[in-house]
């Protein structure tokens, strides 16, 4: 790193933010380790007797975080994880007390997004999901037997170990299934509907005691990939930044856009852009290239899944604009095929990917390529959550 521009406000910025998530990250998962493996247990108690996660949240910033849990049980990125059962209930789809009381079943598992920014629907709605037998889980205080609030007051930082949570969750609670199949028990006739009744108190002690420590070792791991991502990639952050400035202060957009996990994250960022977390911030014009089903089916079905972003960036993108694109591999085809859309019109171009950078970071398909360097997706979208939010407030700076 090239020490002599540190006084410069936007790297002191940068550094300040990178400090405020290593403390956060810390002292939360420390805090609270031992009691996301229990919940570990009781949310695979509740899969294995034919229970679905129900996520739900009404803010733009709540619904990224609903479509990306929903999307990580669902659809599980480790080979060999089995798929779970989660549905994604969020504004669009009225009141959420009104939805979690049309779809809620007594076995499932109801957590919520956004409950302290919300005026109180999603508190109302844990209500009815705890009266109707659901385990609950929220992140502020809202009537939830299990909350996990992080004691930060930046809400990107408090969305980033939201984050780290929910994946920690998706990943470990399959260790409880893992450590049914691989060890005898007889529980009778109910076994089929209750199998966790088998487990003897001190092998359950062992396993949670096994999570507990995976958990720390996650929040590590997730603790030095955002130090690589925010320190490697200090200069393409800070001309990315100032560029983005500059195009906002010239009337353009951004266009935002990933798969998948890499969908909501787009959301995410489009919701920052249009909805500052920061009050004293400007709301600045985005799209989310993930928005609309009817146009991504529509391109899907009659010209190819690879098409669905270069369309829209034909349609909506013009000189001045700036083309956000997020990817865990670099290699994407319909995230290329967009960048090189981009390009052609003139747009400014920036990538966040994963693993070496792939084809974007390699062929530099983008004008400012921010790399985060693990092989692990969970991890590298925690990261890039962290580099796409410390962009929002960088371009504020620039």
């Amino acid at each position: 790193m090239n020490h002599a521009v540190g006084a410069d406000p936007s790297v002191r910025r940068l550094e300040a933010a990178l400090a405020e998530r290593t403390a956060a990250n810390r002292a939360f998962f420390e805090a609270e380790a031992e009691r996301l493996a229990r919940l570990c247990h009781r949310m695979a108690e509740r899969f294995a007797r034919g229970g679905r996660l129900v996520a739900f949240g009404r803010s733009p910033a709540a619904r990224s975080d609903v479509r990306h849990v929903a999307v990580e049980f669902v659809h599980p990125v480790i080979v060999g994880k089995r798929a779970l059962p989660a549905i994604g209930l969020a504004g669009e789809g009225g009141p959420l007390g009104h939805q979690v009381d049309l779809l809620a079943r007594p076995d499932d598992i109801a957590i919520a997004f956004g409950a302290g920014d919300d005026g109180g629907e999603a508190a109302a709605a844990i209500g009815i999901a705890r009266e109707r037998g659901c385990l609950t889980m929220a992140f502020a205080r809202a009537g939830a037997e299990w909350d996990f609030v992080p004691a930060v007051q930046d809400k990107s930082v408090r969305q980033e170990l939201v984050e780290t949570l929910y994946h920690v969750l998706w990943e470990l609670v399959h260790v409880f299934f893992e450590h049914l199949d691989t060890r005898p028990h007889d529980v009778g006739a109910s076994s089929f509907l209750y199998p966790f009744l088998g487990e003897q108190e001190h092998d359950l002690d062992a396993v949670v005691d096994d999570v507990r420590r995976s958990v720390l070792l996650k929040a590590t791991e997730v603790g030095e990939l955002r130090a690589q991502t925010l320190t490697d990639n200090r200069d393409e952050l800070l001309g990315a930044a100032a560029g983005l400035r500059a195009d906002f202060d010239g009337g353009g957009q951004v266009l935002a856009l990933g798969n998948g996990g890499s969908a909501t994250d787009a959301m995410d960022a489009v919701a920052d852009f249009r909805m500052p977390p920061d009050p004293a911030w400007a709301a600045r014009p985005a799209i989310d290239l993930t928005e609309d089903p009817a146009i991504l089916t529509a391109i899907a079905n009659d010209i190819g899944t690879e098409a669905i972003f270069a369309r829209q960036v034909i349609a909506y993108g013009s000189a001045g604009d700036c083309l956000l694109a997020l990817s865990t591999s670099g290699n994407s085809g319909n995230v290329i095929a967009a960048l090189a859309e981009a390009r052609r019109r003139e747009l400014r171009t920036i990538a966040l990917v994963g693993y070496d950078g792939g084809r974007v970071a390699a062929e530099r398909l983008a004008d400012h390529v921010i790399v985060t360097r693990s092989e692990h997706i969970p991890r590298i979208q925690e990261a890039q959550a962290s580099a796409y939010h410390v962009l929002r407030e960088l371009l504020e700076l620039a």
